[in-house]
């Protein structure tokens, strides 16, 4: 699979930079790499900051990291600085000492869906967002997927499978927000759900539902819709 073109931070205009997303939007709407550009800060003299964390989070995956404790190891894998390897080992392992227990999140059912996403109820874009799960329906990845405007997000079959292959997941399950409060699907939420279907055909990797968050109630594409036949 051909490597997007990823802009360089400077390019972007100061709204979709990620410190600034940050703090305009919430962690939940920044990508993996966005969120280890905000921890590391800048890039290196090779590498903006943006492909640094990028690479970062694509060749050495979610979990991986995650568990990573040797410095000097990041730093030879990685080609980080000494400085930069000590930020992204210190900021997991914090994570884990306070957080550890709360990171085996299983999504069974679109109840659970909703009661892990319904955050989403106060933006006011639409988000579509990625659930990356192993094969007991454990979350392994959770990725916003496309960011679209007031009544769309636009996403395309590749956008959702790609974190998918990076994380070895064997499931998907698709959120998105409708921020009129209304979850009921629209033609495009269905056009976008079949495709992405048709695809994980191909891929093999199963697509569990599709839901909808409106205001306080969500929508199952899977347990409402004949789309999955």
């Amino acid at each position: 699979m051909e490597k997007p073109y990823l802009p360089r931070i400077r390019e972007l205009p100061e709204e979709e930079r990620p410190r600034e997303k940050l703090r305009k939007y919430g962690p939940a709407v920044l990508k993996n790499y966005e969120l280890v550009a905000v921890i590391l800060g800048k890039g290196t003299r090779k590498e903006d900051i943006l492909s640094l964390s990028q690479r970062i989070m694509s060749q050495y995956g979610n979990q991986a990291i995650f568990s990573e404790g040797d410095v000097e190891k990041l730093e030879e894998v990685l080609g980080l600085s000494p400085v930069q390897a000590c930020q992204i080992v210190a900021v997991f392992e914090l994570g884990k000492r306070l957080f550890g227990k709360q990171y085996e999140v299983f999504l069974r059912s679109p109840e659970e869906v909703f009661e892990y996403t319904k955050d989403m109820v106060r933006l006011r874009k639409e988000h579509l967002r990625g659930l990356y799960l192993d094969t007991r329906n454990k979350l392994i990845r959770d990725e916003i997927i496309s960011i679209g405007t007031l009544n769309a997000s636009l996403a395309y079959p590749r956008d959702v499978f790609s974190p998918a292959l990076e994380s070895h997941a064997a499931a998907i399950i698709l959120v998105h927000n409708h921020p009129s409060g209304d979850p009921s699907p629209s033609g495009d939420d269905i056009e976008l759900t079949r495709r992405v279907l048709e695809a994980s055909k191909i891929m093999e990797i199963e697509v569990l539902d599709h839901v909808i968050i409106g205001n306080e109630r969500y929508f199952s594409l899977k347990e409402k819709t004949d789309t999955w036949g």
